[in-house]
């Protein structure tokens, strides 16, 4: 016959009331409505930030933009191809940021930063939100280098700067495409 020891079984009891940890964590999650061309619609997710990050089931990433009173728009980061109505949906708790550091020049990465050119993980200390403000004008350097687009129409009328922001606008098939990539081979060497 086994006898019970009140002490041995109290001093059980009194180590795992000391051990335990009261902390609670509330997730947010939502249920996806609609799903198309890499946005969703999500119900329930009523404490999401603009900017947030939230996580599909399946482990797709997407950012919420569109905050309104009974669902939320969500872009998604992935393809998204395994997302299906009624799927549940993880709010982060984390605004959407991306990780900067001098490791990150001439590398080719997707839309989280993530490397896709096989050359392995890149290292950063530093992080910055993607929704963040550009700097004023007076702390931008001033464009003072000429860039030539290699056409020599365009060369001869309008004075581009490297750094300069120009817009291409025309109809379809009128070669902006062209353009864009003449101006990037010309810049060889």
């Amino acid at each position: 016959m086994v006898t019970i020891r009140v002490d041995k079984i109290s001093n059980i009891i009194g180590e795992r009331i000391e051990q335990y940890n009261r902390e609670v964590k509330i997730v947010n999650i939502g249920t996806v409505l609609q799903v198309g061309d890499g946005i969703t619609r999500i119900h329930g997710l009523d404490e999401v930030m603009a900017g947030e990050l939230v996580e599909f089931e399946e482990g797709t990433i997407g950012i919420a933009l569109n905050l309104e009173s009974n669902h939320v728009g969500v872009v998604l980061m992935g393809d998204g191809f395994m997302i299906q109505e009624g799927s549940s949906v993880k709010a982060t708790g984390i605004i959407g940021q991306i990780p900067v550091s001098e490791a990150y020049l001439g590398r080719v990465i997707n839309a989280l930063a993530k490397p896709i050119d096989g050359r392995g993980e890149i290292l950063a200390s530093e992080s910055r939100l993607i929704e963040s403000p550009s700097p004023g004008i007076i702390s931008r350097h001033s464009v003072y280098e000429p860039l030539q687009t290699g056409l020599i129409a365009i060369d001869s009328m309008i004075p581009i700067g490297r750094g300069h922001r120009e817009l291409i606008i025309r109809d379809r098939q009128t070669g902006k495409t062209t353009v864009a990539t003449y101006t990037i081979l010309n810049q060889q060497g």
